[in-house]
């Protein structure tokens, strides 16, 4: 059943670092705030600035107690539920009946069930609010709607964020208004967009192989299962059987292709050809609406939770799914017309990366039906954390511009990494055993295919970032920044040093590697 879920505020920086060390980054924020303070007619900008100023004091003692996102991996440990009745006496300096009612609509019964995964921040953010001057939250709440809504305002509104994201990101400019429009509208009704997309830029073939690619990965991760050495036996069918259970999305959900089916989905749902702002106001409203339709009934476990025209792809613990958008099945990532090493290099990688999440650190902690549930033995459990600290420790230790990366934050999808690569080449050496070796990419005939395989790998994270947009990645994204990510995961692959003649102790092959799958 659809519970209420409570959690730790995002904040208005990407990072609570960035508030707990006093940063250049904090002060841009408040001259941020002060610039918009103006757009919006502040008459004395003296004292609006210094009310921003307690603005930003508030939101640092709000960082100061939540918890890094680093220490939030284990959600067994962080899942708390409980009746309504019993967070009002843990919590009492809040008023949890009035907050829920506001957003709820309806009076809560007293034994509602209340699910958090910050519990310990909740009562701190509760003795915060309590003590600081109602003003100065009732401004900071005006402020992040103003924040959200900026990006959507006229030009002046943009520029004045430009000063405040070359700080934090390094850009010089907001990209153009027509490439802000598209990300939107996919954002806001991305099935419809999808319908559209599918029409004209999915190669229905993509779906088959991708199905094809899917059950030949998913066996090799069986296959390395089997031949794992720190898990016991009865974890292990287990383990076997969540595989097996995996339901794959690909490509998009067949209703997009009905024109009364997606109507549907966006009914109750006006839009204007006139006024965008509004638009964007209606469509929060809309999906409020949305979600809080939810509350008490069951799960919809067949309802796709991304938009097809991207390109990403996960995988839902809570479902046992792992998702394959239609954006993603296509260069470098994948192409009908690319040799099987270059597609197992891209694709294939991530199906296997996908796989490999429903038993990483988060991941494990879930069944096959996708429930909360404790599966491993104790003894098991502690042999994957010494597998995983392995990664953790590996990761920690690489530096990019003088910046450490936070191995412990990143560990879930190191851990995909390794275990994707692995079961993708283990899979693409099955299917050349089967079908026989492909020709040779002409110019290229130097290199042999499984040079391909992991050249593409690294191909497909490709890219340039500023020195701003590495720090921002570094202090808050799960992922390892991009060149890390094919470091790492090669430099642990036996089969990659052998493909590149990479001499033992070298970077690329050291004596010491890691494995967790």
């Amino acid at each position: 059943m659809d519970e209420l879920i409570v959690d730790q505020m995002q904040l208005g920086l990407p990072s609570r670092d960035y508030f707990l060390n006093a940063s250049r980054e904090v002060q841009a924020y408040h001259m941020y705030m002060s610039e918009l303070a103006v757009l919006f007619n502040a008459t004395n900008i003296t004292f609006a600035m210094e009310d921003l100023k307690k603005i930003v004091e508030f939101e640092t003692a709000l960082a100061n107690v939540s918890l890094p996102e680093a220490d939030r991996h284990d959600t067994s440990a962080i899942y708390k539920k409980q009746t309504l009745s019993t967070l009002e006496r843990d919590i009492p300096e809040f008023d949890w009946k009035l907050y829920f009612k506001t957003f709820v609509k309806t009076e809560l019964p007293s034994d509602e069930l209340i699910v958090s995964y910050a519990f310990p921040y909740l009562r701190d953010m509760a003795f915060i609010v309590k003590k600081t001057e109602p003003r100065i939250v009732q401004n900071y709440v005006i402020w992040r709607v103003l924040m959200e809504l900026t990006s959507h305002l006229i030009d002046k509104f943009q520029e004045t964020k430009i000063e405040f994201r070359q700080v934090l990101m390094g850009v010089t400019s907001e990209r153009e208004r027509w490439h802000q429009c598209v990300e939107w509208t996919n954002k806001k009704v991305g099935m419809a967009l999808g319908a559209l997309f599918i029409k004209e830029n999915f190669d229905p073939k993509a779906k088959e192989t991708a199905q094809e690619m899917i059950s030949n990965i998913r066996q090799a991760f069986i296959e390395l299962l089997d031949e794992n050495h720190w898990m016991d036996e009865p974890t292990r069918r287990v383990a076997r059987h969540k595989a097996l259970k995996m339901n794959e999305r690909i490509g998009y959900p067949e209703f997009i292709t009905r024109r009364d089916e997606l109507n549907k989905e966006y009914q109750n749902l006006t839009i204007s050809q006139t006024d965008f702002l509004d638009n964007i106001i209606k469509f929060g409203e809309w999906k409020a609406a949305q979600n809080l339709g939810k509350l008490r009934k069951p799960v919809n476990k067949d309802k796709w939770s991304m938009e097809p025209a991207v390109v990403n792809a996960f995988y839902d613990p809570n479902k046992n799914d792992i998702v394959f958008p239609a954006g993603i099945l296509q260069p470098l990532f994948y192409s009908q017309y690319f040799p099987k090493s270059l597609n197992y290099g891209g694709i294939g990688v991530v199906i296997g990366h996908e796989i490999t999440h429903g038993f990483d650190d988060k991941g494990r902690q879930f069944d096959s039906e996708g429930n909360l549930k404790e599966w491993w033995d104790n003894d098991t459990i502690a042999s994957f954390r010494k597998q995983a600290q392995c990664i953790i420790d590996q990761y920690s230790s690489y530096k990019l511009d003088g910046h450490r990366i936070n191995g412990k934050m990143t560990q879930g999808e190191n851990i995909a990494d390794n275990g994707g690569l692995k079961q993708a080449y283990r899979a693409f050496k099955k299917w050349e055993r089967v079908h026989g070796t492909e020709p040779l990419l002409p110019g290229l005939e130097m290199m042999t295919h499984d040079q391909y395989f992991y050249l593409n790998y690294a191909q497909i994270w490709c890219g340039s970032m500023r020195p701003e947009d590495l720090l921002n990645k570094i202090r808050s994204a799960v992922h390892a920044p991009a060149p890390i990510r094919v470091l790492g995961p090669l430099s642990n692959s036996e089969e990659f040093a052998k493909a590149y003649t990479c001499p033992i102790g070298s970077r690329m092959n050291p004596r010491e590697k890691c494995s967790v799958w």
